[in-house]
């Protein structure tokens, strides 16, 4: 029993140190090589379906040219060199030993040229020439001096530099030096380019089936894609969307247009209701107000009409609010023209406005929804500060708006709160006596519904800094 204790408490000590030795290669791999060579991937999935396809093929075809060049490229070659060096040492053998008539060798030299398919010459005896320089890469260099070695074993000098057709090799007899000129194909596996040859023109084939085909599969990825973040904007779906490629592809996307179907159905039942509901309780209260303006008593009328004016100032929120989620039709909206109004809202109400408009003024949101957003949040600086910033840089698809006061300011622990519906705080901004507690809930329901977001933050003027971004 204590025996198999020790064994487990050994292999759990062993399976830890694997555990932290695996965690440290990992953590090594991902920080020296992962991350580095992943900053020069490229991103769109096109791109890297096309390195799925291409690597493997050319890892593939390197594989097969090297084990081709050194197997059976360099084969064919030392055959066909050894056969070569072999006629050679056959005329040597048969120059020394045969008795010539007065040096005569015109029979050796047409036997050669019509058996061998060789030239040789009989040249007096000559240092041979220096050697030349050695190509960087020669199987047929290599090969024939190493059979000129083995078979021959006698000072030699072979010239298989260039492009020229022929080989020349000189060999040091005796008594004379033997010149043999050699055609490079006998010698030499030329037509080893033609396997070359058609395994690039296979490999682009293949290739130019399969970015068509990549291309058709991907798009239809891509177009869900922009379907869903123009749904995310609050714009219409793109005309020409319909789920077409692969059957998951497809199946996403019939998906994705059942879901913006419930969507829209679950806002518009939800718009009705609010509105229905508004259109109720305001019936209701203009029966208030008759029945307050029939009554006697002037304190107690006075009273009920503060309350009854509250009352409708919730309902109009309750409309706003509503409205807010009601689908618009995307089009134009002009800062420029919008800032020249925040201009006149400034002067009437005695504030002091600075506005900077950076990149294009015209943007594509959905007009009176974005222009309630905005006098949301100029309005609540308009209410509660003397001096306003605004800023407005457009680049890049992206709208930044930056609304800058001096007014109190919220409390960064109560920012997030105050978007919440129905909240008001005390001594803070948006506590007025006609207010509900909407505008800055209807603001970012319309900035998340052009899919953006609104923040806020501490003010270099001293109060709040609202932050809207939204793609347009």
């Amino acid at each position: 029993m204590a025996t198999s204790e020790a064994e487990r408490t050994v292999l759990a000590g062993w399976r830890f140190r694997a555990g932290r030795l695996y965690g440290r290669v990992r953590h090594h791999w991902e920080c020296l090589v992962w991350r580095p060579i992943s900053r020069y991937l490229p991103k769109r999935l096109y791109s890297r379906s096309l390195i799925i396809v291409i690597a493997p093929m050319i890892i593939l075809q390197s594989v097969v040219t090297l084990v081709f060049m050194e197997r059976h490229w360099q084969m064919v070659t030392q055959r066909l060199s050894t056969a070569v060096v072999r006629d050679i040492a056959a005329i040597i053998d048969l120059t020394e030993t045969l008795p010539q008539s007065g040096g005569d060798y015109s029979q050796l030299s047409r036997i050669a040229q019509d058996r061998l398919d060789m030239k040789i010459d009989i040249l007096p005896p000559e240092p041979l020439p220096p050697p030349g320089p050695k190509p960087f890469f020669s199987i047929l260099d290599q090969a024939l001096s190493e059979e000129i070695k083995d078979q021959i074993n006698r000072p030699f000098w072979i010239d298989t530099v260039g492009d020229s057709k022929i080989v020349e090799v000189r060999i040091q007899l005796d008594h004379n030096v033997l010149r043999v000129f050699v055609r490079r194909n006998q010698a030499y596996a030329s037509n080893s380019h033609i396997f070359l040859v058609w395994m690039v023109g296979t490999s682009l084939l293949l290739l130019g089936i399969a970015i068509p085909f990549l291309r058709n599969q991907v798009k239809p990825i891509t177009q869900l894609a922009e379907a869903a973040e123009s749904f995310g904007k609050g714009r219409p779906m793109p005309p020409d969307f319909r789920p077409r490629g692969a059957e998951e592809v497809r199946r996403a996307g019939h998906a994705f247009i059942q879901m913006r179907e419930r969507i829209e159905r679950q806002i518009e039942q939800r718009t009705a209701m609010l509105t229905g509901v508004s259109h109720d309780l305001r019936t209701i209260l203009t029966r208030f107000k008759l029945q307050l303006a029939l009554s006697g008593r002037k304190a107690d009328v006075e009273a009920l009409n503060q309350d009854v004016n509250d009352m409708q100032a919730m309902l109009e929120g309750y409309l706003s609010f509503a409205r807010g989620e009601a689908l618009e039709d995307p089009g134009r909206f002009d800062l420029a023209a919008y800032f020249d109004k925040l201009g006149d809202e400034a002067k009437l109400r005695k504030r002091k406005l600075t506005t900077t408009l950076a990149g294009a003024t015209d943007i594509h949101v959905r007009p009176n929804a974005f222009g309630r957003l905005l006098s949301n949040l100029t309005g609540n600086a308009f209410r509660y500060a003397k001096n306003i910033d605004v800023k407005s840089t457009h680049t890049r698809g992206m709208l930044r708006v930056v609304i800058d006061d001096d007014g109190p300011g919220i409390p960064a622990d109560k920012r997030e709160e105050v978007f919440k519906p129905f909240v008001r705080l005390d001594n803070a901004r948006n506590l007025d006596s006609s207010g509900t507690g909407l505008g800055l809930s209807i603001a970012r329901d319309i900035a998340r519904g052009h899919g953006g977001d609104i923040w806020l933050e501490d003010s270099p003027l001293g109060g709040l800094r609202v932050i809207l971004r939204v793609p347009a």
